[in-house]
């Protein structure tokens, strides 16, 4: 494949992101090593790969500005001595042209993915509103049908391509934060034992990404998981890749669910209009989460988490009251129990088939496809379930990173949604 090369035009850039991403290496290869390290000041040009595709491959020939309000250009142009990635930076590959040409640049200078993601929102937004404006061919049947299709190829293309973006800005989100994404899992070579989790900690990095009342939430969420195994940082334990999978996927909706929950505290709290009095009854809030949040094809994770002999001996079962049933009480519970239950539900609901499908294709690539074999009884065969050893401190840092991206894909969502609408209401 042709290679590339990005032009930096302006200085100023209001976009959500930390200065201090661009003055500093912002990983170290030895705490990431399925990373790779990129200049503190980096010259340009700088390599990143060539694409196209049947929508896009004009959006590249030409400079295409970010507006004046930005003062940003990106601009790629062929050179034939750009290197290809040393390894991966998330478990899934992106695979369509603009997630190719995205990811080239995370690994290469992840702070210019927001104004690359602007250029090509707006592409997009050009594209799409193109579309809008075709009419269809006064002719019928064999034009007709294909002109449909032509508009359904597209469509599908953009909607793959949106889906991408949103997984580069989640990532580019943690590679701000300094946290690795967990590789995807695999016995490893180096530890005899065969544990699974090689990676580093960062128990503190991902606790630094939450609000203070949203980690007591955290905290009993892996409470409810580990049970007395939280602070238990040596035991290894064998345990079916399936369920530790829907733990994961679960966690990321979970997180999803806590940031949509907090923002609203938050805002709240600063504006002192939080209610005086809230209700303390009893709640089934994880359970509403495991429920209502659960899209099409992930599972049902948390009955299949409890149900399950391995895991649920981990954590003591999962309870149906959820939240209701021995964890500590936290200022963030208490408000959230204080809601309606439409509004809970409302809440709970991930808003966008694209969020549905980053969550299954990310778990998915980090657990792989899962065999599952269903009895005459309607029950799930778990003697062909694939197992892993893992540490307890491995678990829990696992489903820090599943609720942290939970919680980045609320923020990318909404940040996206503002500039190409396609979150339905």
């Amino acid at each position: 494949m042709a290679a590339a090369t990005a032009t930096l035009v302006g200085s100023s850039m209001t976009l959500h992101r930390r200065s201090s991403s661009v003055s500093r290496s912002v990983f170290s290869t030895a705490n990431c090593p399925h990373f790779i390290r990129f200049a503190a000041k980096p010259r340009l040009p700088f390599p990143i790969k060539h694409y196209s595709s049947v929508s896009y491959s004009k959006s590249w020939n030409r400079r295409m500005a970010l507006g004046s309000r930005r003062g940003m250009v990106v601009r790629a142009s062929s050179s034939p001595d750009s290197d290809p990635p040393t390894a991966p930076i998330a478990p899934l590959q992106m695979e369509s042209p603009i997630g190719q040409f995205l990811s080239q640049i995370l690994m290469s200078h992840p702070h210019l993915v927001p104004a690359a993601v602007e250029q090509q929102l707006e592409q997009l937004q050009t594209d799409r509103d193109v579309e809008q404006k075709k009419e269809e061919p006064s002719a019928s049947g064999t034009d007709l049908v294909l002109y449909r299709r032509i508009a359904e190829v597209k469509a599908n293309e953009r909607n793959r391509a949106l889906e991408e973006i949103l997984y580069a800005l989640v990532v580019q989100k943690f590679m701000d934060a300094n946290v690795c994404l967990v590789p995807a899992i695999t016995p490893s070579s180096t530890d005899p034992s065969g544990r699974v989790d090689t990676w580093p900690s960062q128990g503190d990095k991902l606790e630094q990404l939450h609000s203070p009342e949203a980690y007591e939430m955290i905290q009993n969420h892996l409470s409810l998981i580990l049970g007395n195994r939280l602070g238990d940082s040596t035991s290894v334990a064998q345990i079916s890749k399936l369920r530790v999978g829907q733990v994961y996927a679960a966690s990321v909706m979970y997180g999803y669910f806590l940031k949509r929950i907090d923002q609203r505290f938050q805002l709240e709290k600063t504006m002192k209009i939080l209610p005086n009095a809230l209700d303390s009854e009893e709640s089934s809030i994880e359970q509403a989460v495991g429920e209502d949040m659960r899209p099409p094809g992930v599972g049902d994770s948390y009955q299949a988490v409890s149900s399950h002999p391995e895991v649920s001996s981990l954590s003591g079962g999962i309870s149906p009251g959820g939240f209701g049933h021995g964890i500590k009480p936290s200022r963030l519970r208490t408000y959230v129990m204080s809601f309606e239950g439409e509004t809970l539900q409302r809440y709970a609901t991930i808003r966008s088939k694209e969020a549905v499908s980053i969550i299954e294709k990310h778990t998915e690539a980090l657990f792989g496809r899962p065999e599952i074999v269903i009895t005459p009884q309607g029950t799930v065969d778990s003697s062909k379930d694939e197992l892993i050893k893992i540490s307890f401190d491995g678990l829990k840092r696992l489903v820090l990173e599943a609720v942290t991206f939970g919680s980045f894909l609320w923020d990318v969502e909404s940040f996206v949604d503002s500039r190409y609408h396609f979150v339905m209401n």
